[in-house]
């Protein structure tokens, strides 16, 4: 709060209730232990009773995750246990410590572990700031193809939020998420390198070969960043049919996810209404023996019964 960053009510209720509920179980634990002092029963006390609230607060912080994005409860608490574990760690270890070390010293040893703790608070919130950042990077270079004529207005952006959607009911990892998310908004790059757009850049009303060409020059476009090759391979892929070209199989679960939110924005548009999105809806089902897969569709129809 003292450098302008305003704090999350959820986040801070969900700290303070776990802090509270540690304290009040370890209390009567010591006394009715008779432990007095450091020790290392005390430790190991303090241990187990931490590693019991981290748990707590992994479900606590998944529930509300997967009521925010709409995602399974089990893949929020995969992703929010994985988060945690390394920070998880390091604040159990810094507290037993800093309660330990306050027994002997009193408050100067706290002030002494508040120093460290700070730097470590604005270096994580400065790296979420890169990756905000970087976010934002990817979704102003998504809206050069808009800017230049070859797509509608908001067509990226509405196809990467499908795409999210549909994914969390799919149950993807987090950076799953992430990565289909910049896959998803840039999956019409591509299309830089015509010279005539395409008519209202509808990509599904192309020929195959044109829309190959297009996720093949996009997927090269981003492949000279370096550090996005998943996604420029999910790009180059979005075009497959649901068996895949060739010899590499079945494309992945990312560009299966993008094909079908590009065909449905494509044919819906931004001011589609009601019985439009349902019969674009019934012509994908149509085609999921062939270039959909069913599962998706199915995943979109259900986030679009959801509003």
């Amino acid at each position: 709060m003292a450098v302008g960053h305003g704090p999350r009510l959820e986040d801070v209720a969900r700290r303070v209730l776990t802090a509270l509920l540690l304290a009040v179980a370890f209390r009567p634990l010591v006394e009715a232990l008779s432990l007095t002092g450091p020790s290392v029963v005390v430790a190991l006390l303090m241990t187990v009773l931490v590693a019991l609230a981290w748990a707590l607060d992994v479900a606590v912080s998944a529930v509300l995750r997967a009521e925010r994005l709409r995602t399974r409860l089990v893949v929020a608490t995969r992703d929010e246990a994985r988060a945690q574990v390394a920070t998880g760690g390091a604040i159990a270890s810094s507290g037993v410590l800093i309660a330990l070390a306050c027994t002997v010293t009193g408050l100067v040893g706290l002030l002494v572990f508040l120093a460290p703790l700070l730097v470590s608070q604005v270096a994580f919130r400065r790296h979420a700031e890169v990756r905000r950042t970087y976010l934002e990077t990817v979704r102003a270079l998504s809206r050069v193809t808009e800017v230049g004529g070859y797509v509608e207005n908001g067509h990226s952006r509405r196809v990467s939020q499908l795409s999210h959607g549909i994914a969390c009911e799919l149950g993807l990892a987090e950076a799953e998420l992430l990565e289909l998310e910049y896959a998803a908004l840039m999956h019409d790059i591509g299309q830089l390198s015509l010279r005539e757009p395409i008519a209202g850049g509808a990509t599904v009303l192309s020929s195959p070969r044109e829309q190959r060409r297009i996720a093949e020059l996009g997927s090269a476009i981003i492949r000279e960043t370096g550090v996005l090759d998943n996604v420029a391979e999910m790009v180059r892929r979005q075009c497959e049919p649901l068996a895949g070209d060739g010899d590499e199989g079945v494309p992945p679960l990312g560009s299966r996810v993008i094909k079908v939110a590009n065909a449905f924005d494509d044919l819906v548009g931004e001011n589609g209404d009601a019985e439009r999105r349902a019969a674009v809806v019934e012509r994908l089902r149509m085609d999921t023996g062939s270039e959909y897969d069913p599962r998706v569709v199915d995943a979109l129809a259900c986030v679009l019964a959801r509003g």
